[in-house]
């Protein structure tokens, strides 16, 4: 993808990949030679104006209004007054699209290591940063995971930066990885949960009264754990997806710093 979607990190990596030796002969799948702008772009076409940029705009502006069921080459070609066919001259298929909108829509890296920071504020900062992402695009939930995605610029320039944050820690190379995946892997799954009880609406529904529902439906007899937790009032606390997303985090931090500490020192 050219300058003007990329940006910060994302930008100088893709600079270096496009002159990385033998891995810029690496044969790469069309979705990520355009988003490292390594594509032939159209000379000429049909509908002036027309741009890869242009075109991924229109899809995530498809995706927020109307959901990701509504983004179609079609559509998206509508959305910019456009032929279907011109798209292609641009994007070789729609699974394409949607890795170039999900790797736009997260954008550049939150710069989540900072200097004096121990690794766990840098980690906790960078999770923040995939929540608020996720929040402020939750159709990207919606999008598969595929290796390709991986690839994307910005993508890479998140791994970057939470290695950054682990690069003071005796943790090796793997295991610095794992905890990556980890911490990513809770906040997608805590995301995506979010965004189901809130039926894809972005705001989670309070659900007043729901311990004593829930009794009223037990009965007084069996169920003795959780009769515990209603007459605890734990089910309705008001600490909702924030609390719940700070608890997990934190307990996955607190495990990390076990690891970390019983590390040998290189």
């Amino acid at each position: 993808m050219s300058e003007q979607v990329r940006s910060g990190g994302a930008a100088d990596a893709g600079a270096a990949l496009a002159g990385a030796g033998p891995a810029a002969e690496l044969p790469l799948p069309a979705s990520i030679a355009l988003a490292w702008g390594r594509a032939e772009r159209p000379r000429r076409g049909p509908k002036p104006g027309l741009s890869l940029e242009r075109i991924v705009a229109a899809g995530i502006h498809l995706a927020a209004t109307d959901g990701l069921g509504s983004v179609s080459m079609g559509r998206v070609a509508a959305e910019l007054g456009a032929s279907t066919m011109a798209l292609y001259r641009y994007v070789p298929a729609k699974d394409d699209l949607l890795t170039l909108m999900v790797d736009t829509a997260f954008g550049p890296a939150p710069g989540a290591a900072q200097a004096g920071d121990g690794w766990r504020d840098g980690l906790a900062r960078w999770a923040a940063g995939i929540r608020a992402a996720y929040r402020r695009h939750p159709w990207v939930l919606r999008v598969p995971l595929s290796g390709e995605l991986l690839l994307c610029p910005n993508n890479i320039a998140w791994m970057e930066d939470a290695l950054q944050c682990l690069a003071g820690t005796p943790l090796p190379e793997q295991q610095k990885l794992s905890a990556i995946l980890l911490v990513s892997g809770f906040v997608r799954n805590q995301a995506t949960l979010a965004d189901d009880i809130a039926g894809g609406s972005g705001e989670a529904p309070e659900i007043p009264g729901l311990g004593a529902a829930m009794s009223a439906l037990i009965g007084p007899d069996g169920y003795p754990a959780l009769r515990q937790a209603i007459a605890s009032g734990a089910l309705d606390d008001d600490d909702g997806v924030d609390g719940e997303f700070g608890f997990g985090l934190d307990r996955i931090l607190d495990g990390l710093e076990v690891l970390i500490r019983s590390a040998p020192a290189e």
